[in-house]
């Protein structure tokens, strides 16, 4: 997400911070680049003029100029703004029971799937949420968010079957809430390829009937301006509290995150990063903009640390490694503590100095493909390969290239990246800064090697709190 917009606003920046000082020249360059990159970036017209203008009258202040170090301030200025844009008219999700949310937008955006992480993330909160299906239109909507509904073991209420009027479904829905004493109800609604008089129609008598606390727009980062003109259509149907936007791990631009706020006066309330179930989080501006000037987002880094990696299995691990102990069963469960965290390229974008450690990671063979071959590697290991690894002798490894669908030269290679990670947990200063990370301050991952940064990634949820199981009702 941003990674272009990014890669862009960096260079310039780091034009400016190399100026001892700046003339008004300096700064009017910048500006056209920065414009520039967020045109490019698929923000609105409208918004980058304004927000140009604002940044360019604040950076030609005496303030400023006469600054030790303005080109500082002018990053500072930036922040301040895209915070300031994407913050506009925000306020704080109802949730007074019996809350009723309205999900809603095009085919496409992710609404069902949407919908179950809403009630995934509010479970884990304590809430009791349920979920009610009302696309009554789209093959098999019905049974999928049924599938998700049991896989987060949330109640889900299911129109029956060959059941065409809507506005019966949700008046039996209404009438099985009540009976489920529950705190939140969550309304899934049918889509279209684009707005229609019928659809409208729809919503409007879905949102009559149920009165929603909430009604959130789903809208699709990638879709760039679309997102604005449709959350518009929507809101002037039956009146949007908040938007929500899906997909921004696959767009590089993700100008329409700085558009659609601004242009709609809705605030962003969740954005979806993922397609797993826990990959939705609430919206916080200041958390996004410090990622897309490079300075990273440790809070949701080790949130989602906290997620993948329970307090168990984290002094389980810091354990063997303060012992000296470490095999490639421990190796392997690394690996799959990474991935439960998501795509490496999201992880890196949360890391201050990203841009060093996402240029280092496909040579180091830490993208996610590699990682996969990495997994099939040991998982083609007999137990006592995994647990001796010096018997590794070259027949051994063959076989395992063969087993694991790998040529002999990744075999060695991770080989060797493992007895790389081994001596470095042999340094009792090296383990200290792993494993005192997350008590004692950040050490400088913009100078780690991959494998460092592996192991301080599957370390990180040793100082996060156990969470309580998710109540069964």
């Amino acid at each position: 997400m941003f990674n272009q917009l990014g890669d862009q606003l960096e260079g310039v920046f780091k034009t400016l911070r190399g100026q001892g000082k700046l003339s008004e020249k300096n700064i009017a360059d910048a500006m056209q680049q920065i414009r520039v990159a967020l045109l490019e970036a698929d923000v609105a017209y409208s918004v980058v003029k304004t927000l140009i203008a604002s940044i360019k009258e604040q950076a030609l202040g005496e303030k400023v100029l006469k600054s030790i170090k303005p080109g500082e301030q002018i990053v500072k200025i930036f922040s301040d703004e895209l915070i300031e844009l994407l913050t506009h008219d925000s306020k704080e999700i109802s949730l007074a029971p019996p809350a009723h949310f309205l999900i809603c937008g095009l085919n496409g955006a992710g609404k069902t799937t949407t919908a179950a992480k809403l009630a995934n993330f509010y479970k884990k909160q304590g809430k009791k949420p349920l979920l009610v299906a009302c696309d009554l239109y789209r093959p098999a909507a019905i049974e999928q968010l049924a599938t998700l509904a049991r896989q987060i073991d949330v109640p889900c209420f299911c129109p029956p079957a060959g059941m065409t009027d809507v506005a019966q479904a949700v008046k039996l829905a209404l009438d099985w809430s009540k009976q489920q004493s529950s705190s939140l109800v969550i309304f899934d609604t049918a889509g279209r390829q684009e707005i229609d008089g019928s659809l409208i129609m729809e919503l409007q008598n879905i949102h009559g009937l149920i009165q929603p606390q909430e009604t959130l727009l789903v809208v699709d980062g990638a879709t760039g301006q679309q997102a604005v003109s449709v959350a518009e259509s929507f809101d002037k149907a039956v009146k949007v509290t908040g938007l929500v936007l899906t997909k921004l791990d696959g767009d590089a631009r993700g100008g329409a995150a700085l558009s659609v706020t601004q242009v709609t006066q809705k605030p962003i309330q969740f954005i979806g990063e993922g397609e797993k179930i826990g990959d939705l989080q609430a919206f916080d501006a200041k958390r996004l903009v410090d990622r897309i000037l490079g300075m990273g987002d440790m809070v949701s880094l080790v949130e989602k640390a906290a997620e993948a990696i329970t307090e168990e299995q984290a002094e389980k691990t810091a354990k063997r490694l303060e012992s000296g102990q470490f095999d490639f069963n421990d190796f392997l469960e690394q690996l799959k503590m990474m991935q439960n965290m998501g795509p490496l390229e999201g992880l890196m974008g949360m890391i201050p100095g990203m841009s060093k450690m996402k240029a280092q990671m496909p040579a180091a063979g830490m993208d996610d493909k590699k990682i996969k071959h990495m997994e099939a590697i040991v998982l083609s290991m007999t137990k006592q390969e995994r647990s001796q690894p010096e018997i590794l002798k070259p027949s051994r490894r063959e076989r395992i290239a063969k087993g694991s669908g790998t040529t002999l030269m990744q075999v060695n290679q991770l080989l060797k990246q493992f007895n790389q990670m081994k001596q470095m947990f042999g340094s009792q200063t090296k383990m200290k800064q792993m494993m005192g990370a997350m008590g004692g301050g950040m050490p400088d991952m913009a100078n780690m090697d991959p494998a460092q940064l592996q192991t301080l990634m599957g370390g990180m949820g040793k100082k996060s709190k156990k969470r309580a199981p998710g109540r069964r009702f």
